[in-house]
């Protein structure tokens, strides 16, 4: 590692395979916590390239844990980077919910939050929910109530080793950046939420040369989803746009009305208030948009008016309140 330090130090890259070896190793115990941290902190004075993030990306999907039976229902993922450092409520994992009560099949991929409150494991332990890599148990959950959530650090052994660091760093590292890319299935539709421009041209040339059904989504004044605080990109296989809130007759909400609270409790009495249909206006359409997104990724030929419509009634039927409901009773 210190022959590798030193070489990054002097502002050399590494390439593909030199990138995936160094993440195997890391994965295998042979670098300490110090040495871990070190490297980590490389990657947040330069731009990791496009070689270290394959190479990286690599690493982690040959680690990871066999869910092969999960990838058989074709799911969808939403996901953001995170590291946006704007501390949203669980919007992304509120849209999983949306999607699986519309009648689409979902793997959520999580973890705890490292720059926010609360990440997706977060507020699913905050409901308490046993985390499992018992791969029927999901099967089960995703058989019945459309979604199954995966603990990342179960499903591969690298982000458990580097969870403690990344947490005493408590900084965005291009690890937020892997955990999209990496969910164990290797979900052929995803949407991907981005906190900058840049990063949203690397997912897209490297999705492009896959067979993923992708959206990426970018909110321009900085959010790694569609927040609907100001105007944002989606970047697709198709096309790339830019939308104003106004064009998909959402208003436009301010950063106050997204915040996640201080706590872990504040994030999830804001999840419950949308499972309940009892949030605000704001926060209830920010989840509408990501959630239609992911419904348009799957079937294009919907126009986002009527994904948008397919989201809300979801979530106004009552359907996601009972898909919530059963998803509980099979994973707590």
């Amino acid at each position: 590692m210190k022959q590798i330090l030193n070489r990054l130090f002097e502002h050399q890259y590494l390439n593909r395979n030199e990138a995936k070896g160094i993440l195997t190793n890391m994965a295998d115990g042979k670098y300490n916590d110090s040495e871990i941290a070190a490297f980590i902190s490389v990657f947040l004075m330069r731009s990791i390239s496009v070689d270290e993030f394959l190479g990286f990306s690599d690493a982690l999907l040959d680690l990871r844990a066999n869910v092969d039976a999960l990838a058989a229902y074709n799911p969808i993922d939403i996901v953001g980077t995170g590291g946006d450092n704007k501390n949203t409520f669980n919007i992304s994992t509120l849209a999983c919910f949306v999607v699986a009560a519309s009648g689409y099949k979902v793997a959520k991929h999580g973890n705890y939050g490292a720059t926010s409150v609360s990440g997706a494991s977060n507020v699913m332990e905050q409901h308490g929910v046993k985390f499992t890599s018992d791969v029927s148990k999901l099967e089960r959950s995703i058989d019945q109530t459309n979604i199954a959530y995966m603990h990342a650090p179960l499903f591969n052994n690298a982000l458990k080793v580097v969870a403690p660091v990344r947490k005493a760093l408590g900084v965005r590292t291009f690890f937020n950046m892997l955990g999209p890319v990496v969910n164990p299935i290797k979900p052929k539709r995803t949407v991907l939420g981005v906190f900058n421009l840049k990063m949203a041209r690397l997912y897209s040339y490297m999705y492009q040369q896959t067979d993923v059904d992708y959206a990426i989504v970018h909110s321009l004044d900085g959010y790694d989803e569609i927040s609907l605080t100001g105007d944002f990109k989606i970047i697709n296989k198709f096309e790339e746009n830019i939308f104003t809130p106004e064009q998909l007759d959402f208003t436009r909400v301010t950063e106050p009305q997204l915040y996640g609270g201080e706590t872990p409790e504040d994030a999830a009495k804001i999840f419950d208030d949308i499972i309940n249909n009892t949030a605000t206006e704001a926060q209830k359409n920010a989840v509408i948009a990501n959630a239609a997104t992911a419904i348009q990724t799957i079937d294009p030929r919907k126009s986002f008016t009527d994904a948008i419509a397919e989201a809300r009634e979801s979530i106004d039927s009552g359907r996601l309140k009972d898909t919530f409901g059963k998803f509980l009773v099979l994973n707590t």
